[in-house]
């Protein structure tokens, strides 16, 4: 099959159904709004139970939705009644980001062009749900943005374009969260319009260089001391915001936020062990050199920053972490 795709069989204003659930996913929506292009729909998440008093709660792309009075739609699986509604509004393309649920062949085919996804990685790299976490968590250099055609695999359609993005020293999850949320509008659009104009070429990935991203949970953030600096810093960065890296102190647990190397080889360290209060945040020594953490959070407290938080806390140079 020819890769390249005829600006014949790609209309230049596609009519869009747009699926996608969280933050990440509002500025391609409203990118989408801005540029004037024909939103049929917008797909999202069913509202969720949030926060101490489980208030169900709207995703952040149905509030912008409702912002701007378009239709929207909630199920909870992509069934044929679901089926049935998108072939009624007789769209030419789904744009998913991030939406939350694999989206099923029959649902693709529904649209005369198909589905087109961002994905916040460099495919075939970091398929599926965590990709920007595990990049900082890999102490990974570089990440970046991948249009593709949707299949009904896990992130393992055809690419379109790809934007790298270098990963800055000392970036969390939720600062790269941030950056590649504020790209992909524009990587969406130019991928649209070189459809259109027929510039475009698919490229089908190498499954041989594929690596998954796999889901996070609250388990994933136990610290090991005994392991090196530079792996536990990547750790911290990359479950910063959510769901947060923790060790112990006397019995309770602390979430460590914000992490920076102090040293990646000092020979003779006690893993876990406190040196001390620097300008940049809490100096503790690992299995291999030493960290800076910049924030803290006891349980049932807000994340403060170091020097706050040890004004009410008996950790101080000498404690040792982790038991």
């Amino acid at each position: 099959m020819d890769n390249q795709i005829s600006s014949d069989s790609f209309p230049s204003r596609p009519k869009i159904i747009f699926l996608g659930t969280p933050r990440f996913a509002v500025s391609t929506l409203r990118t989408l709004i801005h540029e004037g292009y024909d939103i049929l729909s917008v797909v999202t998440q069913p509202d969720r139970p949030k926060g101490r008093g489980h208030k169900l709660t709207p995703s952040p792309v149905k509030i912008l939705a409702e912002e701007n009075n378009l239709a929207i739609l909630q199920p909870e699986r992509l069934d044929d009644s679901f089926l049935n509604r998108l072939l009624t509004l007789k769209p030419d393309l789904l744009v998913v980001v991030a939406f939350g649920q694999i989206i099923p062949g029959k649902v693709l085919s529904s649209a005369k062009c198909g589905g087109i996804n961002i994905h916040a990685s460099l495919l075939p790299k970091h398929r599926g749900s965590a990709p920007i976490q595990w990049a900082i968590i890999n102490n990974e250099k570089e990440t970046g943005l991948t249009t593709m055609f949707m299949d009904e695999g896990l992130d393992t359609g055809p690419i379109l374009m790809q934007q790298e993005v270098g990963i800055l020293e000392g970036e969390t999850a939720g600062q790269l969260h941030d950056r590649l949320s504020s790209l992909a509008p524009g990587l969406l659009i130019k991928t649209l319009q070189g459809l259109a104009k027929g510039t475009i070429e698919k490229r089908k990935q190498d499954d041989s260089l594929a690596t998954h991203a796999s889901k996070l949970t609250k388990e994933h953030g136990l610290l090991n001391w005994s392991w090196p600096a530079k792996r536990l810093c990547g750790l911290i960065r990359g479950l910063d915001p959510w769901p947060g890296a923790f060790t112990h102190y006397n019995g309770k647990m602390l979430k460590l936020f914000g992490c920076f190397l102090a040293d990646e080889e000092r020979a003779v360290s006690v893993p876990g062990r406190v040196k001390g209060l620097t300008e940049e945040g809490l100096e503790i020594e690992t299995g291999k050199g030493a960290i800076i953490v910049s924030e803290i959070q006891a349980p049932g407290k807000k994340r403060l920053p170091v020097k706050e938080f040890l004004r009410g806390s008996k950790l101080s140079s000498g404690s040792i972490l982790g038991k």
